[in-house]
């Protein structure tokens, strides 16, 4: 999850300089296909690719994967990526709550109070350090957009245990990227042959490799594996890592850092991680 973590937070210094050059339907259909045909190489030459089973299961996955790639593009159209990253840092809460109603998951009062200094530090990012825009929730379209694909994310998380029927990370990731790229094929046809896609820069292509084959295929991967072993808090925790990776990205690219404020709210997430990954001593999990 550690490495789940460094690549995802690519993706939102890669996508927000995309997200307006390309229909984040489009986009991301593209995508989900690349990201199938690496994941279908890679067990078709290890002999791990098999006749799918009740394929209903992966459909629903597919569904939700496909509605937070694309609304996480959509809203990097104006959210900034490390307030975009903030954002994605509260899907270890939204996750926490999925997991108890789907799978009876229980947490301890400590984890409870990591993922609420969690959920205060990336509040405190999306809001920009102004606490009058956070007691009047003036929340920026980009976030509230992309908020909406990170409780599909959340959602994501239990539900893999629910559904796995022993099937590996791998065999079960290929079906549900499929699911999602035959999804967003029907639904985005239009778009999808609206776009020039010869004429689209260099950057999109870099990008779209990126998220396919490290975003999507590597990343969906270690989710599908740490989901099946551990709890959905703990397997989401690591995404408290992803706003400090971003800043890694952005000053790769040249951006100036965040306020010196904002950068509280992004330590504030990071100690909530180490809260998160310290052994129980018992209780609950």
């Amino acid at each position: 999850m550690l490495v789940f973590s460094a690549l995802v937070a690519g993706s939102f210094s890669l996508g927000a300089r995309i997200a307006t050059r390309v229909d984040p339907i489009a986009f991301t259909a593209l995508r989900f296909w690349v990201a199938g045909l690496v994941i279908g190489a890679g067990l078709a030459a290890t002999g791990g690719l098999r006749r799918p089973r009740a394929v209903w299961r992966q459909g629903v996955l597919g569904v939700l994967y496909a509605v937070y790639f694309v609304l996480m593009f959509e809203g990097l159209k104006t959210a900034p990526p490390v307030a975009a990253s903030a954002v994605f840092t509260l899907t270890p809460l939204v996750a926490a709550g999925f997991g108890w109603v789907l799978l009876r998951q229980r947490f301890s009062r400590r984890i409870a109070g990591a993922l609420s200094l969690g959920g205060a530090g990336a509040l405190w990012v999306i809001f920009r350090a102004d606490l009058g825009a956070l007691l009047a929730l003036d929340l920026g379209r980009g976030e509230a957009i992309y908020f909406v694909g990170c409780v599909a994310h959340a959602l994501y998380t239990p539900l893999v245990a629910r559904l796995n029927r022993g099937e590996g990370a791998a065999e079960f990731s290929l079906g549900v990227v499929v699911a999602g790229a035959l999804l967003l094929t029907v639904l985005g046809a239009p778009r999808i042959l609206a776009t020039d896609w010869l004429a689209l820069p260099a950057i999109v292509w870099v990008t779209l490799l990126y998220v396919a084959i490290f975003a999507s295929a590597a990343t969906m991967t270690l989710l599908q594996f740490a989901a099946l072993r551990l709890p959905s808090s703990k397997v989401m925790a690591y995404t408290y890592l992803v706003p400090a990776w971003v800043l890694l990205w952005e000053a790769g690219f040249g951006a100036s850092p965040p306020p010196a404020l904002v950068l509280v709210g992004v330590g504030m997430t990071g100690a909530a991680l180490l809260l998160l990954l310290r052994p129980e001593n018992g209780g609950g999990r």
